[in-house]
């Protein structure tokens, strides 16, 4: 394969990985706009997502769309419990401390995988059309289910665009913001946390739901497995700016962009070279624009 072949399949691959990443970014925005903390647990939700979708195919004999509609349910429902049980009480402690007590939640979910390890329950998610096909994209043979992935993030962008127009999503915005000025006109602080915590698990379930087909699915995949969504998605979420909806799906792809261009055989010699150009890529942007590519800086 010549090198412009090996560029042009490294572009569209890194494109459709970054779809990912992407969704994971823009979940960890979500909660991070909204209440300043950095959610160590958003890739779980998509776990957990998987493993309830494939309970719900495999021992209820559900049809796959209601059992990926049950998978998203238990992503949602783990986001909404997180939120009410964990952040909710400590929501006046430091920062550090909500940080800390998202990573324990995810611990303590990776753990529960772990102890179910021989589980039949825990293998791989079939695709959502049973089947890989392939199909071309500008040349390239990709699999249908990656084409899936971002249609979904397209779809998921226009929607996220258009509620934070909508006065929910003014809301967020306001509670974010000014939490005491947005309780004294009748916006409840609580509902909104709860509300960016129940979106952020869906963003962090569908990234599960989809991915799971083609990785190499294990306890705590997504966080921390060699298809792991957490730190590339945070990192995105970075480049783009940390408080930019679209700076997260411009920073996913971009990621996915740079991992995907350290496989190519020009940097086969470089020891870890997908996660140096990414980490390089990080440096650079944050020298040259601390607040990220489309984050504001802070007054």
């Amino acid at each position: 394969m010549s090198f412009v072949d090996q560029l042009s399949t490294a572009l569209v691959i890194g494109v459709i990985t970054g779809g990912v990443y992407a969704l994971v970014a823009l979940g960890l925005v979500l909660v991070y706009k909204a209440s300043g903390v950095f959610n160590f647990a958003q890739a779980e939700f998509g776990t957990v997502a998987v493993y309830a979708a494939y309970a719900a195919l495999e021992f209820a004999g559900l049809p796959y769309g209601i059992a990926l509609l049950v998978g998203v349910s238990a992503g949602v429902a783990m986001g909404l419990a997180t939120e009410r049980l964990i952040i909710r009480p400590l929501f006046d402690a430091p920062r550090v401390t909500l940080l800390v007590a998202t990573a324990g939640v995810a611990l303590l979910v990776i753990g529960v995988q772990f102890w179910r390890a021989n589980d039949p329950a825990l293998r791989v998610l079939a695709p959502i059309s049973n089947e890989l096909e392939r199909v071309r994209v500008f040349g390239i043979s990709v699999s249908d289910q990656r084409i899936v992935i971002l249609l979904v993030l397209a779809a998921t962008a226009a929607g996220l665009a258009l509620f934070f127009r909508s006065p929910g999503g003014l809301a967020v915005l306001a509670a974010s913001q000014e939490p005491t000025a947005a309780e004294l006109v009748g916006v409840s602080v609580r509902r909104v946390s709860s509300l960016t915590w129940g979106v952020a698990a869906l963003l962090g379930s569908l990234a599960g739901l989809l991915s799971a087909p083609i990785s190499n699915f294990s306890p705590g995949f997504l966080t921390a497995g060699a298809s792991g969504a957490l730190i590339p998605g945070f990192t995105g979420a970075v480049i783009g700016g940390m408080t930019s909806m679209p700076g997260a799906v411009v920073g996913g792809l971009l990621v996915g962009i740079v991992e995907s261009l350290g496989g190519l055989n020009a940097l086969e010699g470089i020891p870890g070279a997908r996660s140096l150009l990414v980490f390089a890529s990080l440096l650079v942007v944050l020298l040259v624009r601390p607040q990220g590519l489309l984050g504001r800086a802070a007054a």
